[in-house]
């Protein structure tokens, strides 16, 4: 799992060849640290199809402003450089493949 920042983000993110799963993080969340685990065994898994990234909020404001982020974790899943899906809240592995089954 990949750290992005402001300065990255358009490289790392906009211009991915794979869908990317970015994970909006604070050091602060308890839920987010709940979804470090989830989200290395998903990189792991799924690293052929799917992108894994975090950027934390408060290191990053201009990227979290841009994209209206309120409530940590918020996951948004890009493809081709456009947020195609928006997911708010800690979730189980199973449950967040699920989710990403459409955008995959």
């Amino acid at each position: 799992m990949t750290d992005v920042t402001d300065a990255d983000f358009a490289a790392e993110v906009i211009g991915a060849e794979l869908p990317v799963l970015l994970e909006f993080t604070a050091d602060w969340c308890p839920p987010c640290r709940q979804m470090a685990p989830v989200l290395k065994a998903l990189a792991f898994e799924e690293g052929d199809r799917l992108k894994v990234v975090q950027l934390d909020v408060d290191s990053n404001p201009e990227t979290t402003n841009a994209y209206k982020v309120l409530s940590m974790p918020t996951f948004m899943v890009f493809r081709g450089g456009e947020p195609v899906k928006s997911m708010v809240g800690a979730r189980a592995k199973r449950r967040l493949l699920e989710e990403l089954a459409d955008v995959l």
